[in-house]
């Protein structure tokens, strides 16, 4: 096969073009759901502790359910998994929606939104078949799953503008609903592209991802990368509202995702020319140094548009971190169990941001949201030491 090292030769491959559209649309939505859901239940409620234990509860729910989901894929195809899956997970949305609007029992929200637990994974999806087509060609692969990385970052900058811009433009649900019609279109899309779909594993080889050497700290890291995003938020927002600027604390947050989306665009230009693995504890080291940016800017210069830089810059060191942490996932997840290996990430992902989330909570209302800026800096560095102690020959 070719060496397709620029991101318009990877679009060269017949099928790929139309599966990524399919699978942009589909991850877009990612980044709709629980900010449509937190304004559409507290706006008709009265509540954002309802709205926030509503969405931390489908929070956990997929971190359970998304390797089960992986585990079908991986045995009955992403075709015959995924569409059943988002239809479930579509309807959840729907039910939600219906539940809010005609004044159901709170109970009711929780059921709803647990269901939409059952989204099928697309951005691994999408990865598992930039993986089948480019087994043989190592730098290809790198500047895909870049181009992956940057698109992820993309729609949770996009998805969320979008979410406010509907509910707050149109009526309450307007963005649940628009998500729920973008998540199955997106999907019929790319599930259509049976040309690149990786091979079916009945009977895969192997044990579980979790056991294959290598991937346990892969996952004891991505937790630690999780707990980053999900401090960072949480004190990014508490620090605006803590100096009278809440209404752009969003938009400030964005900016590291367009840190990390420029960097990783960047960073599947290049040609690694060293082990991955390698790479990766440069990757940690980088953004641990990083992440003291925003706690710099907050502690000395009190400015919300120093913090707005410092999350640009920090920002960029996330994106290759993830590439090459997710590269090395493709390359130790056993035979035939790719799509549950990096279900597992999202898992670990999810489950280190509602551990940050919830930290930095507790340390903006004992001490202050300045404070809280230490927790994605201790949270980096507990993902360089993991990487450091982590080192195995893939």
């Amino acid at each position: 096969m070719p060496q397709h090292t620029t991101y318009g030769s990877l679009f060269t491959i017949p099928g790929t073009r139309a599966f990524t559209a399919g699978n942009l649309i589909a991850r877009l939505p990612a980044g709709m759901f629980s900010v449509s859901a937190v304004v559409m239940i507290a706006g008709s409620r009265g509540s954002y502790a309802l709205a926030g234990a509503v969405t931390a509860t489908g929070l956990a729910a997929t971190a359970l359910t998304g390797p089960w989901i992986a585990r079908l894929t991986d045995r009955h195809g992403q075709s015959r998994t995924a569409l059943p899956a988002t239809a479930v997970a579509a309807l959840g949305s729907l039910a939600l929606l219906l539940c809010v609007h005609y004044g159901a029992p709170n109970w009711t929200l929780f059921a709803a939104y647990t269901a939409t637990a059952t989204t099928p994974n697309t951005g691994g999806m999408s990865r598992a078949r930039w993986a089948h087509l480019l087994a043989d060609n190592p730098e290809a692969l790198h500047t895909a799953n870049s181009f992956e990385q940057a698109a992820d970052e993309l729609c949770f900058m996009l998805g969320p503008a979008l979410a406010a811009f509907l509910c707050g433009t149109f009526f309450p649900e307007a963005g649940t609903l628009v998500g729920a019609v973008l998540l199955m279109t997106g999907t019929l899309i790319f599930t259509a592209q049976r040309k690149t779909e990786p091979p079916t594993s009945p009977v895969p080889e192997g044990g579980p991802p979790w056991r294959a050497p290598g991937i346990p700290s892969l996952l004891a890291g991505f937790m630690a990368t999780g707990a980053v995003f999900g401090s960072m938020e949480v004190a990014t927002l508490a620090y605006a509202n803590a100096t009278g600027h809440r209404a752009v604390g969003g938009a400030v947050l964005a900016l590291q995702a367009a840190g990390s989306c420029a960097a990783g665009l960047l960073y599947g230009r290049l040609k690694p020319r060293v082990p991955a693995e390698h790479l990766l504890r440069w990757c940690l080291l980088a953004m641990s140094l990083s992440m003291s940016l925003p706690l710099l800017a907050a502690r000395t210069f009190g400015s919300l548009t120093a913090l707005a830089v410092a999350l640009l810059l920090a920002g960029m060191a996330t994106a290759p971190t993830m590439i090459t942490a997710m590269t090395l996932v493709q390359h130790r997840a056993p035979e035939g169990r790719l799509n549950e290996g990096m279900s597992l990430v999202v898992t670990a992902l999810l489950t280190g941001i509602a551990c940050g989330s919830a930290a930095a909570g507790w340390t903006t209302d004992h001490t202050s949201a300045t404070a809280a800026f230490w927790l994605p800096v201790a949270a980096a560095t507990s993902a360089l030491l993991v990487g450091v102690q982590g080192r195995t020959t893939p």
